[in-house]
């Protein structure tokens, strides 16, 4: 069982997090990523286009457009262009992530990921724990 002061503090982030994806232009779903290394938030990501698009993420039929990035791929990227790195970081996601950012996850060095909702596809997941990496879910946020 996780010790009560850890998931008071990942309460507190999943709910940063929850925030953050609130920023997201995405009609059908609005993803919010942290990255937390040292108690220390080094990152922070939402799904939505790539800089200089559009901030429409979804297509005239309503489907997500292909080349949106998702939550944890763009706090991951965010780290990539700055001094910090991800090595022995935790990933705080409102929604577990899906098999393509479970391999950016896993490359980048971030050992440890908090969720808050499943995903459609758990193959991501199943990625991770394969991978060694640490997965914990909490829905209840004590809002």
């Amino acid at each position: 069982m996780q010790d009560t002061k850890q998931l008071k503090y990942d309460k507190a982030y999943l709910r940063i997090a929850r925030e953050w994806g609130k920023l997201s232009h995405c009609k059908r779903k609005q993803v919010g990523a942290l990255i937390v290394k040292d108690r220390m938030i080094i990152s922070d990501g939402y799904n939505g286009t790539p800089t200089g698009f559009e901030n429409f993420c979804e297509d005239e039929e309503g489907y997500t457009k292909w080349y949106v990035l998702h939550a944890e791929a763009n706090a991951i990227l965010k780290v990539a262009s700055s001094t910090q790195s991800c090595q022995g970081a935790t990933l705080y996601i409102t929604m577990s992530p899906c098999k393509e950012c479970s391999k950016l996850i896993h490359q980048s060095g971030i050992t440890r990921v908090v969720y808050q909702i499943d995903y459609k596809d758990n193959s991501g997941l199943d990625f991770l724990q394969k991978a060694g990496v640490k997965l914990q879910q909490v829905t209840e946020l004590d809002t």
